[in-house]
């Protein structure tokens, strides 16, 4: 019967290094990137959850001016008269911001440039972009503009669900088109304070530097919120005086294209369908490195020792629950870790993974379910064919109790073991043909299994025909109220067993086939009950002279016939424990082997529940 609990020390062993190669495996998938789709999805998420907690906002010494769907209807298609570009600068004299950006190429020449250069040059904080990648050469501007103002370039790098979270500072020693925006920032401060003033060395903003022997620096960008929380400014109700340029003096002002359906798209977790224009690239890296909230990331040996850490962690914390439990922490833990991930973003700008720790979390309870169902399904398999359903999940919830070193240890117990024989089987068995008797045997021992497991016994064993089951195993019951309900259980059984086999009978005897008469003996003693047999066959079952007894009052009912309607015998330890709850009758007195007291057997007449009910 337990042939299985031979291995469970070998599968609890794999059980528990099952959950290290899942871990293993969710790492392994990190390894080669097949958990970044999914990342990239948690990026977008962990920023949406923030944007609804209290979390800072755009720096307001950033601004925008668009132009936007009003300014190309009045001026035309894009792109505009480098005169416009004048004008806008002519407007900004009266309150010049601290320096102006210009995401706008200028690489071929015009007849209005050599007014722009003037005005550039009369402002002296302007910073015009140049298109440098590492695959291409760098687009240069037109030579009068770049003798006249800094340069940065204004490459992005989208990734595969073409949002932008990165940026390069520096590519091939070209300073990103924001750096180059606070360099000149930073000269602007310096014109404002003198030189040994306090407030001016607070107020630099430390850049990052250049890095030598590395092409790109990439840093990741820390979207605060939708980029319409910048200020933003249409181009032409500036150039118009329509908006008061006070507002955008001392400020950083970009200048780029806004209107829809630019030729510059840029897609950020907040600005997707539709997408935002790429000005605002810069203008969040310039807020990032401005008040030091450049998103960070772990090194990638913390991020796999993090993974291992989730995986470990979650599975032991999943092993010893039950179903019903592993389910709610199931469902707990990875909402736990999104909560960690989107604090940890919003208190120290920390982009923690997602998908692979709530996927190992995930793998972790599917991989300890699985092998849990796995052992459960072998388990029950072999436990259902001996007992009732009710005790095989008892027995699957206390496995841990009574498994020890892939097999039951032997244990001693108070137990009540039944004995049941059919009467004359060997004159039957030759009146009839090998198949038809084991037909007809098969149906009435799987009848009285039944019996038997409906109230709570184990069928120990068959022996040809006689049947042989024991109450109160596999757990130890030590309390007398437990060791009397096994007693009464196998009686109840008994009589069950006798009403069941006058409806089967009459099966039998509807077919032509024989009938079956038992007797049925139970007595109640120490029993020792374990794994019994060799390595390569192990079967579970009880030892000691209560089974001897019973057995011996089984062959008792052949010649105990009054009194005796069920024909089942008990031994008066049983009868002292079912006394008052069923009927019975003293046979005889019996010397027992190996005990020099007698000792009185009892028949069953009747349970005291039926017979003493009123008659209606």
């Amino acid at each position: 019967m337990l042939k299985y609990l031979r291995r469970k020390i070998i599968i609890d062993t794999y059980l528990q290094k099952s959950y290290v190669l899942t871990t293993l495996f969710s790492i392994g998938l990190w390894q080669v990137g097949a958990w970044a789709t999914l990342e990239l999805l948690g990026f977008n998420l962990l920023f949406s959850t923030r944007n609804y907690l209290p979390h800072p906002s755009w720096d307001s010494r950033i601004v925008v001016i668009g132009i936007d769907d009003v300014t190309l209807r009045q001026y035309g298609q894009f792109p505009l008269s480098r005169d416009r570009y004048t004008q806008l600068l002519e407007t900004l004299e009266a309150s010049p911001p601290a320096t102006i950006g210009f995401d706008i190429l200028f690489t071929e020449p015009t007849r209005y440039d050599e007014k722009l250069a003037e005005a550039m040059a009369i402002n002296g904080q302007v910073v015009l972009p140049v298109a440098s990648s590492l695959q291409q050469q760098t687009l240069r501007l037109v030579p009068i503009l770049d003798d006249v103002t800094a340069k940065g370039h204004i490459a992005k790098n989208a990734d595969l669900d073409g949002v932008t979270r990165q940026l390069s500072l520096y590519i091939k020693s070209v300073p990103a088109f924001s750096i180059t925006l606070l360099e000149k920032y930073n000269n602007s401060l310096q014109q404002t304070f003198s030189a040994n003033s306090t407030n001016s060395k607070k107020s630099f903003i430390k850049l990052p530097p250049l890095q030598s022997g590395v092409n790109a620096q990439p840093v990741l960008i820390n979207w605060l919120g939708p980029t319409q929380g910048i200020p933003t400014y249409s181009f032409i109700d500036v150039v118009e005086k329509k908006v008061d340029t006070a507002k955008l003096k001392n400020k950083i002002v970009l200048v780029g294209l806004t209107a829809t359906g630019a030729n510059d798209p840029l897609k950020t977790p907040f600005d997707q369908i539709p997408p935002t224009s790429g000005v605002y690239l810069h203008a969040a890296a310039i807020d990032n490195i401005l008040n030091n909230r450049l998103l960070q990331r772990l090194p990638n040996k913390l991020e796999i020792l993090l993974l291992f850490a989730v995986g470990i962690g979650s599975s032991l914390i999943l092993i010893p629950l039950k179903f019903q439990e592993r389910t709610l922490f199931l469902g707990l833990l990875p909402i736990t870790w999104f909560g960690v991930s989107v604090l940890g973003l919003t208190i120290s700008n920390l982009w923690l993974p997602t998908a692979a720790p709530i996927g190992t979390i995930l793998l972790a309870g599917l991989s300890i379910q699985w092998q849990e169902q796995k052992e459960k399904q072998q388990l029950m398999s072999l436990f259902a064919r001996h007992v009732s359903q009710e005790t095989a999940e008892l027995i699957w919830n206390h496995r841990d109790e009574i498994f020890q070193n892939g097999q039951l240890d032997a244990k001693e117990m108070v137990a009540t073991v039944l004995f049941t024989d059919i009467r004359s089987f060997t004159t039957i068995s030759e009146g009839m043909k090998p198949r038809d008797l084991l037909n007809w045997l098969n149906s009435y021992l799987g009848a009285m299994a039944e019996c038997i497991q409906q109230h709570h016994g184990v069928v120990d064993k068959y022996i040809g025909d006689a049947i042989m089951a024991v109450f109160g195993i596999p757990f130890p019951h030590t309390h007398s109220q437990e060791i009397q309900q096994d007693a009464i259980d196998a009686v109840l059984a008994a009589i069950s067993m006798q009403e069941r086999l006058v409806v089967l009978n009459q099966e039998l005897k509807r077919l032509g086939k024989p009938t079956i008469s038992i007797g049925i003996g139970i007595h109640t003693g120490l029993v020792v009950a374990g794994s019994i047999g060799g390595s390569q066959r192990l079967n579970y079952s009880v030892l000691g002279d209560a089974v001897n007894i019973a057995a011996r009052l089984e062959q008792l009912n052949k010649n105990a016939k009054e009194g005796n309607p069920y024909s089942i015998l008990v031994s008066e330890t049983t009868f002292e424990l079912i006394k008052h709850h069923f009927h019975t009758q003293q046979i005889q007195e019996l010397q027992l082997r190996g005990r020099k007291k007698i000792t009185m057997v009892y028949s069953i007449t009747g349970n005291k529940r039926e017979l003493d009910k009123p008659s209606v």
